[in-house]
């Protein structure tokens, strides 16, 4: 790159976590930014995408003058596979701008990495290599990743510098971003790279995955003590098991900085992050409680002010892993336990919030909830509600994953069931920030029981309230069970933990 001019850098990604579950995802279920729009998003004070790519430009802008060359980015809340259409054009629209915009010096990628079309069981793959084809060997490439990435042979390859989040909620959008505009000026200062990859017969389920405690967090701490001159950045990937594709494990990336003199540094790292985790494969078991237990626990704590109170997780519909956010089966038993002082959020049930602004605040009915669902799990309810508030679902994030992030719900409304305030939205997603229940004027610190449709996300918003030991994970139907015996896999790599007895592995060898 010459001195004489600051570098171009082109930013684009596809960024979907994909449930073969749940329904399909169209072009409407997709945030659509192309070109400037980009970078002019990514500056906004409450920009409408996650971290990454406002991490990477702030970070840029930061390190001194740089020519942005926004190419085209979609992202959405996860979801079913892509309509192969919509990826077929969004594809084209990246292909096109960025052969219009060569020559560039350097790409940043924003992927969630566990995407899935109806046609295509690696279109991130696809997206990294086409990237590679048009601007050639030479120019640097950098990508990051959600840890619930599925990784394949190609996402490795066609990229220079592979960064993953290493938290889990995911506190470290940000960071990764800026780490990826780090990495991509030592790339343009010279620094040249090689990555390694393994993959183990793992498929960890979700709430194995936390990176406070648990086998994962063991393993991605252990990976970071390779991080030295020689190692740039170790990912573990952790993976994401419902999109049930051939890729699916738990995965170590390693990108190193390429040295004559210690060629096969990032195999060597690789392999002993591998091992590690291979040997804690044991506790990649998931734990959790029975609803009966669950509701004892409830009605214990609802009926005995001088306990503490308790977060229950709804993590077999989680809207963050492509769950629809509205079933009830939770929600009913409470009800018919007579659980008081409860909230419960979020509902993703657009006709019933519609009807409860229809009829306005205090108004008595019959609230009946899925009556226009049909998809598996979303059993219909109804129930005597009165309407206690009512909002346009307009909110910034207040902490975690959401945190500082422009929100909109739709209408949104409050509805009082015996002893439960029910929060119902409008716009599917995943309850992990207490602004849901907050925007509603309820506080959360008054609550005895507060229920969440989230599987882990929720433990950095709402851990002012609720640390690890008052929080009850809840074992239920749902499109994001994690217990994994629960479903019909057809692609996933067999034999695998923890589906299946007596599973071997080696790490490979030079």
């Amino acid at each position: 790159m010459p001195d004489n001019r600051p570098p171009r850098i082109a930013l684009l990604g596809f960024s979907i976590e994909c449930n073969r579950f749940a329904p399909v995802a169209t072009r409407a279920h997709f945030g659509y930014f192309a070109g400037d729009d980009i970078v002019a998003e990514a500056r906004e004070p409450a920009p409408r995408m996650l971290g990454e790519i406002p991490g990477f430009v702030a970070d840029m802008d930061a390190a001194g003058p740089w020519e942005p060359v926004g190419i085209a980015f979609a992202a959405a809340e996860p979801n079913g596979p892509t309509d192969h259409g919509f990826f077929t054009e969004l594809m084209a629209d990246i292909e096109t701008r960025l052969i219009a915009a060569l020559p560039v010096d350097a790409v940043y990628i924003c992927e969630h990495g566990a995407g899935i079309t109806t046609e295509d069981d690696d279109p991130d793959g696809a997206l990294f290599e086409a990237v590679r084809r048009i601007v050639g060997p030479e120019v640097a490439i950098a990508a990051t990743l959600d840890l619930h990435a599925n990784i394949s042979d190609r996402m490795v390859s066609s990229i220079d510098a592979f960064i993953g989040y290493r938290t889990n909620p995911h506190l470290d959008m940000r960071e990764r971003g800026i780490e990826a505009a780090g990495t991509i000026r030592e790339m343009l200062a010279g620094t040249k790279t090689e990555t390694a990859f393994v993959r183990l017969p793992i498929v960890p389920p979700t709430v194995t995955m936390l990176t406070a405690a648990g086998p994962y967090a063991d393993m991605i701490d252990f990976g970071q003590t390779k991080i030295g001159p020689e190692i740039m950045n170790v990912s573990v990937m952790g993976g994401f098991a419902f999109s049930d594709t051939a890729k699916n494990g738990l995965a170590v990336v390693v990108t190193a900085r390429r040295d004559r003199r210690n060629s096969r540094a990032a195999e060597a790292a690789a392999r002993d992050i591998a091992n590690f985790g291979w040997d804690n494969r044991e506790r990649f078991y998931p734990k959790l409680t029975s609803l009966d237990d669950a509701v004892a626990k409830a009605v214990a704590v609802s009926s005995d002010p001088t306990l503490p109170a308790l977060a229950f997780a709804d993590v077999a519909d989680n809207p963050g892993g492509g769950g629809r956010g509205n079933t009830t089966y939770l929600l009913r038993a409470l009800h018919e336990a007579g659980v008081k002082g409860a909230y419960a959020g979020i509902i993703y049930d657009p006709p019933l919030a519609a009807e409860a602004h229809r009829h306005g605040l205090h108004y008595q009915f019959d609230a009946e909830f899925n009556r226009n669902e049909d998809t598996q799990f979303s059993e219909k309810w109804t129930a005597p509600a009165r309407v206690v508030a009512l909002s346009d679902g307009e909110c910034v994030g207040r902490r975690g994953i959401y945190a500082g992030m422009s929100l909109g719900m739709g209408p949104c409304a409050a509805l009082r069931i015996g002893g439960i305030t029910v929060v119902v939205v409008s716009h599917r997603r995943q309850c992990a920030d207490p602004i849901f229940f907050e925007m509603m004027g309820l506080d959360i610190a008054k609550a005895r029981v507060v229920v969440v449709k989230s599987r882990g996300h929720f433990r950095g918003g709402f851990d002012e309230f609720f640390d690890h030991e008052h929080i009850v994970e809840v074992d239920l139907p749902g499109l994001t069970s994690p217990m994994l015996a629960n479903f019909d896999w057809h692609r996933l790599p067999r034999p695998v933990i923890p589906l299946d007895d007596g599973v071997g592995w080696q790490a490979p060898t030079d």
